[in-house]
């Protein structure tokens, strides 16, 4: 019997051999955000290749925050993370985690640098800095603050700590190389002054490390085997392995790099997010439109949709674009046969069948799912009067239009035939009313064999239906044009959300909340909104169409 071949990425192939050479024994990852914003589709695939990769290995994943940047840092966003990675089903070990939690031993690892006279304090600006630095081309040149001795690094440093001198003034530097071919090993800023309150460690602190010199040390300190990161850390890894080798910890952690997710036609950048919601254009980072982990979870997506999405992606070295319509598939995929197929008019006209009893209520039943028997059946009303939706109608049908219009018959789903022998407009030549007569041999499963419609139309009675607003999205940008104009500013699509008010639900809705989901027959999957649905009016937000242009391989 052939052994069945098991594809591996690159990233398990590098843990597969760490572990069989004895490097790694309990492998560890970790997600870890800055807390400076809400987490979008990009990010959902670093937290669930890291947390995947701990799952298959039998090891531990951290959700841990470099909180070390507290001008941009807000316990609302701390919030938002934990239950995006939680919603995800990312499950992290022990507690959440913290960079700010390590605050003190990073400082401690700064005064080891600097008795190895491995780190000076640098009196220069940050433009000197910058102008000293040199080029791709050119090596930079040395600080005239190089070569102070480690007792007066050591005390320009304590002081630093102590707030003796103004924000910005002076830096410590790790002293590398200037001539370096990598500009990131040139004598790199690892601690600035600077006076902020921070959202976890308060006032305790005046002075606080770099990201490049933060980072590894908490990798460090909490046993993570491999650091995962996305493409534009690859040339900081030099550094990263620098700092864990001169702190000389005794099992460092390895950084590994892959390409980020990048999605056509959708606005990730977090400046331009935070302008939409300030100037009033979306209602907030987790408005339906965006792509924010929030967003998709408020727009109907599910975790389940997510993950097979990132695995249709896949893990790879190279940079590539990804089509939103790809992320659609999945979503329908995952919906398709979860949900109820239930009859929602979204755009109304009455419907009156004038041989139909005025007083006789019928139910009907049908099937939740034809494509999935599990989800059972359910009853619907009818009776004499129903909204259709308006372009189930037309006065004067073009060829091979099979729906309602004078003389011509249709089945009303899991009904009756009807017949159309009137309607009546509105001054404003508007169809208001249609009317109808219907076969009562007809009925939907009696075995009514006499004759057969082209079209079949759904429906809600009118006495039982649940009236709902619903929302309808396009794209936030004009995907003809792309995202961003010359100039730099965002290319919005004025169409991005349509909202219908006046739409009209079956009677099973009743009891709909925030969250649940369905599939609104022949118009696409729905979710009901969890910020504005009220328990007196039911909002809906389309999650996707029923058509999709997007073919798997």
């Amino acid at each position: 019997m052939e052994k069945e071949v098991v594809s591996k990425n690159f990233i398990e192939q590098i843990i597969d051999k760490d572990i069989s050479e004895g490097h790694c024994n309990v492998v560890c990852t970790r997600f870890p955000p800055e807390p400076n914003g809400y987490l979008h589709v990009g990010h959902a695939k670093s937290i669930l290749l890291n947390y995947g990769l701990a799952k298959k290995y039998g090891g531990k994943f951290h959700l841990r925050f470099d909180d070390t940047n507290p001008t941009k840092e807000k316990t609302e966003f701390v919030q938002s993370i934990i239950k995006d990675v939680e919603w995800l089903g990312a499950q992290y070990d022990g507690e959440v985690l913290f960079a700010s939690n390590y605050f003190q031993q990073m400082y401690e690892a700064a005064v080891k640098l600097i008795k190895k006279g491995k780190a000076f304090v640098c009196d220069l600006s940050a433009d000197e800095i910058r102008e000293y630095r040199g080029t791709l081309k050119e090596p930079g040149k040395n600080s005239p603050y190089r070569d102070r001795s480690v007792e007066e690094n050591l005390d320009l440093f304590e002081r630093m700590k102590n707030g003796e001198f103004p924000d910005g003034s002076k830096v410590l530097r790790a002293k590398i190389d200037m001539a370096s071919s990598n500009i990131n090993m040139r004598d790199p800023v690892i601690y600035r002054v600077a006076r902020m309150t921070h959202h976890n460690t308060g006032d305790q602190w005046c002075i606080y490390p770099m990201y490049d010199f933060a980072h590894p040390i908490e990798d460090a300190i909490e046993g993570i085997t491999h650091s995962i990161c996305t493409l534009e850390f690859e040339d900081h890894r030099p550094l990263y392995d620098w700092v864990v080798r001169e702190l000389e910890y005794e099992n460092p952690p390895k950084q590994i790099e892959f390409a980020k997710l990048y999605l056509t036609n959708v606005i990730t950048g977090k400046r331009y997010i935070k302008r939409l919601v300030e100037e009033g254009i979306v209602d907030g980072w987790d408005d339906p439109r965006l792509v924010s982990i929030a967003a998709l979870r408020r727009r109907g997506f599910t975790p389940e949709s997510i993950k097979m999405f990132m695995e249709l992606v896949g893990v790879s070295k190279s940079n590539s674009s990804v089509d939103y319509a790809m992320l659609e598939y999945c979503i329908r995929e995952d919906l398709k046969l979860k949900k109820s197929r239930m009859m929602a008019v979204l755009d109304p006209v009455k419907l009156i069948i004038d041989n139909y009893p005025e007083d006789k209520v019928e139910y009907m039943e049908v099937s939740n799912n034809q494509e999935n028997e599990a989800l059972g059946v359910r009853t619907v009303p009818f009776c004499r009067e129903l909204y259709i939706d308006r372009d189930d109608f037309m006065e004067e049908p073009p060829k091979k239009y099979f729906r309602l219009y004078p003389g011509n018959e249709v089945r009303l789903m899991n009904a009756y035939f009807v017949k159309c022998t009137d309607y009546v407009k509105d001054e404003n030549g508007k169809v208001t009313e249609i009317h109808c007569t219907y076969d009562p041999e007809t009925r939907s499963g009696s075995g009514f064999t006499g004759r057969k419609v082209k079209g079949t139309i759904h429906w809600v009675a009118a006495p039982f239906a649940v009236p709902a607003t619903v929302r309808l999205y396009e794209n936030l940008v004009d995907e003809s044009k792309g995202v961003y104009n010359e100039d730099g500013s965002l290319n919005l699509n004025p169409n991005s959300l349509t909202v219908l008010d006046n739409c009209y639900l079956e009677s099973n809705f009743k009891d709909a909340k925030g969250g649940d989901s369905f599939q609104f027959v022949r118009q696409g999957y729905f979710c009901v909104d969890t910020k504005d649905t009220t328990p007196d009016r039911l909002v809906f937000n389309r999650i996707v169409s029923l058509k999709s242009s997007y073919k798997p391989n």
